[in-house]
């Protein structure tokens, strides 16, 4: 059996994986509402931060090394990205499924961040029981102002890894292995943003959760869309 054949044999039908990429949607964004209605998110900021603010705020770790490193490093993988788009630099997708991960990865950058620009939710260093001035407001309550800066739901910095779940998309058929490493790559480094954003007191554990899943939603949607628009088509063939 080719090495072609082989790979086909390993992919699922594609109704099969919108199906797929529709539960985990659905599954993570129930988790997601049941985490916000848990009213955890206070509880585990005061475990790293009190009255006085959060000692990791300014520290090289969380700051120099894992903002705006982690900056410098999204930087890199989406030049890379684009060069494997305009050049590949592995065999495999066609070209229109390489632009169209490079534009699932940029619709993370501008969603995320955008959302995040039109919210009143303020970071837990505003609040006044870390030594800000802010009081707690949940961020479904929309348009309720806290009296902090705001701008700060959900989680922009996590984006830098997040937005590269369209790399995954763009891979499992046809290299599944580096493909689910990549995956595990992402997830690891995104939580290692949303961690450091944390212990900084910049982000409640949610704001990184909804950025994930928003990014996850984007890239599924975007790399998906020509199956799912053939499946939602009348005059679809059964094939």
């Amino acid at each position: 059996m080719s090495a072609a054949k082989s790979a086909g044999a390993t992919a699922a039908p594609p109704r099969h994986r919108l199906r797929t990429d529709l539960a985990w949607a659905l599954a993570g964004a129930a988790l997601l509402l049941a985490w916000d209605g848990s009213g955890l998110d206070r509880p585990v900021m005061h475990l790293v931060g009190n009255a006085q603010g959060f000692a990791w705020r300014d520290a090289w770790l969380t700051s120099s090394l894992m903002h705006d490193g982690g900056r410098a490093l999204a930087w890199l993988i989406f030049g890379l990205l684009l060069v494997d788009t305009l050049r590949p630099l592995l065999p495999g997708p066609a070209r229109g499924e390489r632009w169209r991960a490079l534009a699932a990865t940029l619709a993370c950058l501008v969603l995320v961040p955008g959302i995040k620009r039109s919210s009143h939710t303020s970071c837990p260093w505003d609040l006044a029981e870390f030594g800000g001035r802010a009081q707690y407001v949940s961020h479904w309550a929309f348009g309720v102002t806290d009296g902090g800066g705001g701008h700060c739901f959900p989680s922009g910095h996590a984006v830098a890894a997040f937005a590269f779940f369209a790399v995954y998309f763009l891979m499992r058929w046809h290299r599944p292995g580096f493909a689910r490493a990549w995956l595990a790559g992402v997830l690891l480094v995104g939580g290692l943003f949303g961690a450091a954003q944390m212990l900084r007191g910049a982000h409640y554990p949610s704001h990184t959760l909804w950025s994930a899943w928003l990014c996850w939603v984007t890239c599924a949607l975007v790399m998906q869309w020509p199956r799912l628009r053939a499946a939602l088509s009348p005059s679809a063939s059964p094939a």
